[in-house]
């Protein structure tokens, strides 16, 4: 049956924050600041249990998640060992017959900055995502909305690297993935920056490009 290769993207060192927010929801060994990591996400759903079957018996890589939903799965490995989970990567490759370059190009579906939330806003906001810090009234909220869905939490790493930004809630599964961070104006607008040049050279590369 044919695999699709939806997200495959690695993460050379995890921020404290997103660390700490995956470790929430893990089922599995959960992840530390600093260790490198790499987010996987296939169709069908179900082939992501064979992929993380070899990667977890050919390398020292640890499994921190697995979802299957019925049209994509996903995986998270991690190790403090950089190299030990790129080769987990290169041999899930391999069980697919095919090359980083083709995975799905991330798509930006939506990216917004709201200055100034009021409230009720923020009320609300926390009251429905519980997992990440509370966003605070009168502050600017970052909001990002990607395809495939696994690329939120390299987003979320790469806007946690470039700026002073509180980690609110990330969402990495099914159609879309999402993305909500709060600062001041000039560290959301400098996060937002950040991801968007992020993601360019990402697909740069995933297209081959230099």
């Amino acid at each position: 049956m044919l695999v699709t290769l939806r997200t495959f993207v690695f993460i050379d060192s995890l921020q404290p924050q997103l660390a700490s927010y995956l470790a929430t929801s893990s089922q599995g060994f959960l992840p530390v600041p600093g260790d490198a990591c790499m987010w996987i996400e296939v169709a069908p759903g179900m082939a992501v249990h064979r992929l993380s079957d070899i990667a977890l018996k050919e390398t020292n890589v640890h499994l921190g998640e697995q979802v299957v939903e019925r049209s994509f799965g996903s995986m998270e490995i991690h190790y403090r060992n950089q190299s030990e989970v790129l080769e987990a990567g290169m041999i899930v490759l391999r069980q697919l017959n095919t090359t980083m370059e083709t995975r799905m190009p991330c798509r930006i579906a939506w990216s917004e900055i709201i200055c100034g939330v009021t409230p009720d806003h923020t009320t609300l906001i926390n009251r429905q995502l519980r997992k990440g810090s509370m966003i605070l009234p009168g502050k600017t909220m970052f909001i990002l909305e990607v395809e495939p869905a696994g690329y939120a939490v390299y987003a979320a790493n790469e806007a946690e690297k470039a700026a002073h930004v509180t980690l609110v809630d990330v969402k990495p599964f099914g159609n879309f993935g999402r993305l909500t961070m709060m600062g001041n104006e000039a560290e959301a607008e400098e996060a937002s920056r950040a991801v968007a040049n992020a993601i360019e050279d990402l697909n740069r590369h995933a297209q081959g490009g230099a």
